[in-house]
């Protein structure tokens, strides 16, 4: 397919139905079945500890770290920061301060009151004690990515982060040394793919174990996160990545083109799509996008993605789009209309909405402040993206006396009776009934 023979439907056309539910449906990941490769991996890193991670890296990464020591020196850290150009450091700066401002008004309190029996009730919030982030490495290295996992994480109060990241032939993102030194994340392991997550989990002779992974990662990462899921916690199994644009006549037709290929460029499996009220705004998209794809440097990818999985969506009213944005439940969503706030009040599933013609999607990736590690595959239906509360735990606390138990404690032993628990009842009456 060429740019131009991107899918074009129309909510008015008669197939409509039939063909929107197919883009819904639609797979645009390969079904790779490593799931028992995954599972060797992890029994082998339980089994062998760091000889595995050596040798795996060696084998996956072409890497074999000096001495034997898979945990970078603070001075790499240290080194990075200091090679970073000033302008990009103070980039850094800006969105870590941004993103922390954020997530800090997350953070939740606690409770404690006393009801009208007289029992006093509450919950209280407590950080995990350990959590490891995954980074991806070699092309996809983001240091976005760690700023998004590890903010969030030391804002909950996690006191102590072991991030693991994969050096292909030896090479790290120098931006994400410098991301972690600004961060003041002392552990940072060079080792990836499915061997990562298993010494997270269970730990080896160097990693010592967390009780909750986050972080985005290929087939195998994903794979891993699933199979050690109850050992430890995870944040979510991330999809190829998602936009959906809603865009009126007003708008430039290039601003759009460039925010849908701001997603399509991340892989040849992600997803872009324009709803539009406006069916020659939806050409001038078209054409803008064809445009931009002759001069992007990830244009083959971007444009892969566009001709495979992209869609333009014609709808006779701009209204008409809000049930369809909910069955999509998009990662990311754009407004781009009047009013769009009083649109997005309208919708029910998305991973974060962006409002306006000057917010394009890009500024959330950065630098905005709420969390780019959103729900894909239309699990924004029932899930969130990341947040302080990944990172934290609810205990709920009960407190009677003997004069509250003598009120609610009778119901509660009749409830045990029905139930056929007998030393539940019992270990209520006792109390009632002053027993030794």
């Amino acid at each position: 397919m060429r740019p131009d023979d991107v899918r074009r439907l129309k909510a008015s056309a008669p197939d409509f139905e039939a063909a929107f539910a197919a883009l819904l449906a639609a797979k645009r990941e390969a079904a790779a079945d490593v799931g028992a490769d995954v599972a060797a991996i992890i029994e082998r890193v339980r089994r062998e500890g760091d000889a595995a991670l050596l040798d795996l890296t060696a084998r996956f990464d072409g890497h074999s770290p000096a001495g034997g020591d898979l945990r970078l020196p603070a001075a790499a850290l240290r080194d990075a920061a200091a090679a970073v150009p000033a302008a990009t450091l103070k980039a850094l700066e800006v969105a870590i301060a941004r993103i922390a401002d954020y997530h800090r008004r997350q953070k939740p309190e606690d409770l404690w009151y006393r009801d009208g029996a007289g029992v006093e009730l509450g919950h209280r919030w407590t950080p995990v004690a350990a959590a490891g982030l995954y980074v991806p490495g070699g092309l996809a290295a983001y240091p976005s990515s760690l700023l998004m996992n590890a903010i969030p994480a030391q804002v909950a109060g996690v006191a102590r982060l072991a991030v693991a990241v994969p050096t292909p032939q030896g090479k790290c993102n120098p931006l994400v040394l410098a991301a972690a030194h600004l961060l003041g994340i002392e552990e940072l392991y060079q080792v990836g793919g499915a061997q990562a997550i298993a010494a997270l989990a269970f730990g080896t002779e160097s990693i010592r174990p967390v009780d909750q992974i986050v972080g985005p990662g290929n087939a195998y990462v994903a794979a891993a996160k699933r199979q050690v899921f109850g050992q430890v916690g995870i944040d979510m199994i991330a999809g190829p990545s998602e936009i959906l644009v809603v865009a009126d006549g007003a708008n430039d037709p290039r601003w759009i083109a460039l925010d849908l290929l701001s997603q399509a460029e991340h892989d040849t499996a992600a997803q872009a799509i324009l709803v539009t009220d406006d069916p020659a705004f939806a050409d001038a998209v078209a054409a803008a996008v064809r445009e931009a794809l002759a001069s992007l440097p990830r244009a083959e990818i971007a444009g892969a993605s566009w001709c495979d999985h992209g869609a333009i969506v014609e709808v006779a009213r701009l209204e008409d789009a809000v049930p369809l944005i909910d069955r999509v439940a998009p990662e990311h969503l754009e407004l781009a209309i009047e009013a769009p706030r009083a649109f997005a009040e309208k919708l029910r599933n998305a991973g974060a909405i962006f409002l306006g013609r000057h917010t394009p999607e890009a500024i959330g990736d950065y630098i905005a402040g709420p969390n780019h590690v959103l729900p894909t595959a239309r699990s924004a239906r029932f899930s969130s993206g990341l947040s302080v509360l990944d990172f934290m735990k609810r205990s709920s606390l009960i407190a009677c006396d003997a004069a509250s138990l003598a009120t609610i404690g009778p119901p509660a032993a009749l409830l045990a009776d029905a139930e056929g628990l007998d030393a539940h009842a019992a270990s209520l009456r006792v109390r009632l009934q002053g027993g030794d």
